[in-house]
């Protein structure tokens, strides 16, 4: 296999597993990009003032471990949510999902505060505009249901 092949099938996959699941999984493969966007830009950052550590990467490592563990809670929780509605008899509601989503925006809006930070720290100016849209991105998403 050539390697334009190889990427043209990444690609391809990667809309696979994102379009299966809707705007949805658009959202899962956001947040994935900038759990990794993050640490990589946490680690150059760190590098960059000669800070890097193996013991902090793995910190970073446990945090994003623990956060994958809330977006699979928020994602049973919205399940169990829709098995109930679905359940209690003259409700007459349709529940997809809420909790994941909100969870999901919430995380984005901080990784890309923190991806922000660390462009920061390696010496690239950031407005101040951006980094208040984003804070403002993660309060909106704070305050949801």
């Amino acid at each position: 296999m050539e390697n334009n092949n190889v990427f043209l099938w990444v690609k391809a996959a990667i809309a696979a597993a994102a379009g299966a699941f809707g705007w949805l999984g658009w959202l899962v493969l956001a947040w994935v990009g900038c759990m990794a966007l993050d640490y990589l830009t946490g680690s150059a950052a760190a590098a960059a003032k000669g800070n890097w550590s193996s013991a902090a990467a793995r910190a970073g490592i446990w945090h994003k471990g623990g956060m994958i563990v809330v977006v699979l809670v928020a994602a049973v929780t919205d399940c169990v949510l829709g098995v109930a509605v679905e359940h209690l008899p003259g409700l007459g509601l349709d529940y997809t999902v809420l909790v994941l989503p909100v969870i999901l925006v919430w995380y984005i809006f901080t990784e890309l505060g923190s991806i922000a930070e660390n462009a920061a720290d390696m010496g690239a100016p950031v407005p101040a505009w951006l980094t208040k849209l984003l804070a403002a991105g993660k309060s909106a998403a704070d305050h949801q249901p």
